[in-house]
């Protein structure tokens, strides 16, 4: 999450991070020197105050999702629930829907949501479903 309005890196307090993965060492680097708190998800999760402290800080929030904080194992249209593709080593994250809609509830009831993105959602199962149909004269005549 970030302030509104606020992309200056030289402003790291302004993001906060509530669900992290491992990080390599020159992402971890990055992100010291930039001054951006951060808690790895494999630790501990924010707590619902922490998450409070820092939306009451600005007039409006904006929220970045990436789909694949989410455990693969539990949501599958993520990068790391396809065996086809090799990542950085990085892994996928832990998060059950339950949680990441916890925290969404909070974040959008506590503040105002002046943007929203999502990222990373990579639905494979139904891309390879679509290039099997694509294949069948009954789907493409």
């Amino acid at each position: 999450m970030t302030r509104s309005g606020s992309a200056d890196p030289e402003h790291g307090d302004d993001l906060l991070y509530v669900w992290l993965q491992p990080l390599h060492d020159y992402q971890e680097n990055f992100l010291s020197r930039l001054g951006v708190e951060h808690k790895i998800q494999d630790h501990d999760f924010l707590s619902d105050d922490e998450i409070r402290a820092f939306i009451k800080r600005f007039d409006h929030i904006l929220v970045h999702l990436d789909i694949d904080v989410l455990d693969p194992k539990l949501f599958h249209s993520t990068y790391f629930a396809n065996p086809e593709l090799k990542g950085d080593g990085a892994g996928g994250g832990k998060m059950t829907i339950e949680k990441l809609t916890e925290i969404l509830k909070l974040v959008t009831e506590q503040s105002d949501v002046a943007g929203f993105t999502i990222a990373e959602y990579l639905p494979s199962d139904e891309q390879r479903f679509s290039r099997m149909l694509s294949g069948i004269r009954l789907f493409t005549d």
